[in-house]
């Protein structure tokens, strides 16, 4: 008794013989690796969700330097703010 891995999504199967079922399940797996990589919102959202799983994780283990990192941001981001209002005022 064996127990099959799970195959992903973008792979075909090993033990499809049939040339045409193999042919559809390469085509299927070709496919939905072209909508993975081309899907920019998804790919995005992905991202984000991973960045702010990374952030709260880093807050959780290291309070002050969650807080150091929430100062610096906002200090980088008005100082950009800043410099841009005040280039564009001259």
């Amino acid at each position: 008794m064996s127990i099959e891995a799970p195959v992903p999504r973008t792979a075909v199967s090993i033990g499809i013989t049939d040339p045409v079922e193999r042919a559809r399940a390469e085509l299927k797996a070709a496919l939905f690796a072209i909508e993975e990589k081309t899907n920019v919102p998804k790919r995005l959202t992905r991202a984000t969700d991973d960045a702010v799983t990374s952030a709260r994780r880093f807050v959780q283990h290291n309070p002050t330097g969650g807080v150091a990192a929430v100062i610096g941001v906002a200090a980088a981001v008005g100082l950009t703010v800043w410099g841009l209002v005040r280039i564009y005022t001259r």
